[in-house]
């Protein structure tokens, strides 16, 4: 490896795909392709979850209905690495066809389910697809573009997320609504359909002369890997909310998963080919950036799960204003991330991503000291500069991982990111969770949880001094995606190399 020049003034042509270098109108397809097959991913958590009332209401199941989203993240989570690992073996399409494959099964079984268990297992199902959706659609977008040109693919990625984060609560209600609530995973047929079609019409990975070892998968290691990551995340996720933190089963969960880690680790010893390969970790840029995006996981949580509460039980707004106010992050994220080109271009990967994540922890900062109850415009401003910031944060890295890389070693390398940022998030809901409930019994004399809390505020039965409660642990929440922010600061200033050690392209 090299150290890192400019990073981009390295215009080499990066390796594309047959179809990419003989027809530019083919590459053009296959964007096509991967921003669908994002939108699938992107839309999925957005569009069900306004349409849970009418689930509940036709399948019953109210106290499990959680594992809608628990079960899918799980899914998602702990196959991000799996498939990682498989694309980098036996390469980026048949992993790509085979996850939307799964994702429309899952999809088509969820449409048809007869009860609150069925449909929390074919959303596992999805989950399963979900997870190749969302690594190999970013691996791809490296494949197809040399590093100069990469912001341009990532922009639009990230423009699809923004989209969905908006448009999905809309067009959820509006089917379940107007239709039936199974509609909003049969609209994921046509879209999945014509993903699918560009993918294995215009999709041509060339020959790497490998065929020799591709037959070497870590299947030990893989099923490993998704039990561990399987139990933990089950504990992260249900505890606090299904049973008490200092229960047995979440004890025993805990302590399941800890010698499931160890099981992962003696099996990726010895495989010839790991799931999890040592180099992710031993390798300073990868490392640093794995603990950067954890941390972002983990500040995400702030804003996404509690500001609505906020927004509707401290400012009184109603649930679509309330929605606005977050979804403005969504907006100025993208914008950001494209233009995040011209700042690595002058300062690099590194210090482009702390002046980033140094904003966000300024922003969030601010968050606890806007007045009670406040104007709209005051939170709304901060989700702007916020989303601003992360966009500054995000892209750099994950582009400047991915140029560290070679072709064989890219899926893993950023499903390895992809995976720890999504663990994050994962950690984040029960940590500030813990917090947000902790404040609230704190501040009301031990009775009632964020939950029971807003219920009430719904009802119009809650006094104001249960509106105050709500704003200090809201605030309470962003102080700690603040610290987040600062840990992801420090990891790149003490941890990541002054200059990414970018790779000459092929």
């Amino acid at each position: 490896m090299q150290g890192e020049r400019n990073p981009v003034d390295d215009t080499r042509p990066v390796l594309r795909t047959d179809a990419a270098r003989s027809a530019p109108d083919r590459r053009g397809a296959v964007v096509a392709a991967l921003m669908l097959a994002m939108a699938l991913a992107a839309l999925d958590s957005t569009i069900v979850s306004t349409a849970v009332p009418q689930i509940v209401g036709d399948l019953g199941g109210f106290s499990v209905f959680s594992w809608l989203f628990s079960g899918y993240l799980l899914a998602v989570t702990v196959t991000l690495p799996v498939y990682g690992k498989l694309s980098d073996t036996f390469g980026r399409k048949p992993v790509l066809v085979v996850g939307a494959v799964l994702f429309l099964l899952g999809s088509l079984l969820c449409a048809v389910a007869w009860n609150m268990g069925a449909l929390i297992a074919f959303r596992i199902v999805q989950g399963l697809g979900g997870g190749a959706l969302q690594g190999t659609v970013q691996t791809l977008a490296a494949d197809l573009y040399p590093l100069k040109e990469r912001p341009k693919i990532q922009a639009k990625l990230s423009t699809v997320w923004a989209v969905s984060a908006v448009a999905g609560p809309g067009v959820g209600g509006v089917l379940a609504t107007y239709a039936d609530w199974r509609w909003i995973f049969l609209v994921n047929l046509p879209i999945g359909a014509v993903a699918l079609w560009l993918i294995v019409r215009f999709l041509h990975e060339p020959d790497r002369g490998t065929a020799g070892t591709r037959a070497r998968v870590d299947w030990a290691g893989a099923l490993a890997v998704f039990a561990c990551g399987g139990v933990l995340l089950t504990a992260l996720v249900q505890g606090g909310v299904a049973w008490p933190w200092l229960s047995a089963p979440s004890l025993a969960l805990f302590a399941a998963g800890l010698a499931l880690v160890g099981v992962v680790v003696l099996v990726e010893r010895r495989a010839a080919e790991p799931i999890i390969p040592g180099w992710v970790w031993r390798r300073r840029t990868i490392a640093a950036v794995n603990l950067a995006l954890g941390a972002l996981g983990l500040l995400m949580v702030a804003p996404a799960v509690f500001l609505p509460t906020y927004a509707q039980s401290v400012l009184g707004l109603a649930p679509v204003a309330a929605g606005f106010v977050l979804s403005v992050w969504t907006l100025s994220w993208p914008v950001s991330a494209a233009l995040s080109q011209h700042v690595y271009r002058r300062i690099g990967f590194r210090n482009t991503a702390m002046l980033g994540i140094g904003s966000a922890a300024l922003i969030l900062f601010a968050f606890p000291f806007l007045p009670y109850p406040g104007q709209a415009w005051q939170p709304t401003l901060l989700m702007l500069l916020l989303g601003a910031a992360l966009g500054l944060f995000q892209l750099p890295l994950i582009i400047g991982v991915q140029s560290t890389v070679g072709w064989e070693e890219r899926g893993t390398a950023t499903a390895s990111v992809l995976f720890c940022r999504q663990t994050g998030q994962t950690v984040g809901a029960a940590v500030f969770g813990a917090i947000a409930n902790g404040v609230l019994a704190a501040r009301l004399g031990g009775v009632g949880d964020l939950d029971s809390v807003t219920r009430a505020l719904d009802a119009g039965t809650a006094p104001e001094a249960t509106r105050r409660a709500i704003a200090d642990a809201v605030h309470s929440v962003y102080l700690g995606a603040s610290c987040a922010a600062a840990l992801a600061f420090l990891v790149l200033l003490f941890l990541a190399p002054r200059r990414f050690p970018v790779l000459k392209e092929q």
